[in-house]
């Protein structure tokens, strides 16, 4: 089913790939109710609906369109969503705003099964797709860093170092040294023997620790809270959601895009300037948001985790699948997933570390072009600092084409790319981003 031998892997490989996508990114459990709780949104509600989200979203990946790339609850799309709620200063309730996701993510399945998106991936120029992947390279490598506490904020200079001295940067730094050794090595598995191995000292300093029973049956409180396409559009109308609609689905839509792409690249499985698979591929996030909605959980995105379990060897469906097995798992493990999510010097070195992978990506752009050059720069410089591949994608995509018509090259630009400038402009100017 998977294709293991064309793809040059093997079952060990990708269960550990997938092993370690799980680590890296479960701390979404978690840290998503957490979130929507600000909105209104019970813990157990959000809880439930981000592992139901995952899971379809992933085990779509995994068996329409073999990929190792993960789909869960998107980081900044949950903070919006809590956004939205909190500024309507009560005239707006979670419910509501959840069928302004459902909405969304039925437009957004509407899109994914026509040609629009995978025309839409081959569109994006070489060079800006190089530096998608370079600026998620940098984005989850500065994720670490401020995760672990190894860069701290600065009133003055934004960050700076952090306390060396402190245990989990101590933590952090262990996890690293060992991880960047065994790497050297060349040793199998190195990013998640060094998980394995910061766990182990983590639980040894009782910076990990577990309290009461290591399991918790998952419940719904409120059940299905969307599920009548009809009743959530009246929604929409009756409160004028309609920015908020397109907020969901354009930064849903390139998270999502650029995601894929950086990762795709990463792991060779990008064919010329199309991917395999695409429509299965973007399905998969599309159906998870929608479904995702109707549980009670923000739009879902492409994990730019997922780089770490290709980093590790994950090339197939079965890394995905593996991850969906997990996930399923920590529905029933709730606080063991917790403690596991508070520690963020156990994953912390190797989104460290993929991300010096990724920014291998610069070497291959077209820096002797500025019109060529400048707009895959801006990518990569805005996404760790805006905390966000949609801003990153948003800017190039804007810079790119205005070069192109300066230079007078401008009949070289793919129509696609002038009509996501144009949405994109108005998205940053007037939309919350």
């Amino acid at each position: 089913m998977f294709h293991l031998n064309k793809a040059g892997t093997n079952a060990k490989t990708e269960i550990l790939a997938g092993m370690t996508t799980f680590l890296t990114m479960v701390y979404i459990v978690i840290v998503n109710p957490i979130i929507l709780a600000d909105a209104g949104v019970p813990f157990d509600q959000v809880f439930l609906a981000t592992i139901i989200a995952t899971v379809i979203g992933t085990l779509w990946m995994a068996l329409f369109a073999n990929y190792p790339i993960a789909i869960a609850p998107g980081m900044g799309l949950n903070a919006y969503f809590t956004s939205v709620v909190i500024a309507s200063d009560g005239q707006l309730d979670y419910l509501t705003a959840f069928s302004a996701v459902f909405i969304a993510g039925l437009l957004f399945i509407i899109l994914s099964m026509t040609p629009f998106r995978e025309k839409l991936i081959e569109s994006i120029p070489e060079n800006l797709k190089h530096g998608i992947t370079a600026g998620i390279g940098l984005f989850i490598a500065f994720l670490g860093l401020r995760l672990s506490g190894l860069v701290a904020p600065h009133e003055a200079t934004l960050v700076r170092l952090g306390d060396l001295t402190s245990p989990p940067v101590l933590l952090t730094l262990f996890g690293l040294l060992v991880t960047i050794i065994l790497m050297t090595l060349n040793v199998y598995g190195s990013i998640f023997i060094g998980m394995i191995a910061t766990g182990i000292v983590a639980f040894a300093t009782k910076q990990l620790h577990f309290e009461g029973a290591p399991w918790k049956l998952p419940h719904l409180p409120e059940g299905l809270l969307v599920w009548n396409p009809v009743q959530a559009a009246g929604d929409v109308v009756s409160h004028g959601l309609y920015g908020v609609v397109f907020a969901f689905l354009i930064v849903t839509l390139f998270d999502t895009t650029g995601t894929m792409i950086g990762v795709a690249k990463q792991a060779g499985l990008m064919k010329g300037k199309s991917l395999p698979r695409a429509r299965h591929a973007l399905l998969a996030d599309s159906v998870a948001a929608t479904v995702g909605s109707m549980f009670g959980t923000s739009p879902t995105s492409a994990y730019i985790e997922s780089s770490s379990g290709v980093a590790v060897g994950g090339r197939t469906g079965l890394t995905t699948l593996t991850v969906a097995v997990l996930f399923i798992g920590a529905a029933f493990f709730s606080p063991v997933v917790s403690a596991l999510s508070g520690v963020s010097a156990i994953t912390a070195p190797a989104l460290i570390i993929v991300g010096s992978l990724m920014i291998g990506a610069v070497k291959q752009i077209d820096w002797d072009s500025f019109d060529e050059a400048f707009p895959a720069f801006l990518v990569i410089l805005t996404m760790p600092l805006t905390s966000s591949i949609a801003t990153g994608i948003a800017l190039g995509f804007i810079t790119y084409p205005l070069l192109k018509v300066v230079k007078g090259r401008g009949k070289q630009v793919p129509l696609l790319l002038y009509i996501f400038a144009v949405l994109f402009t108005y998205q940053l100017l007037f939309l919350p981003h």
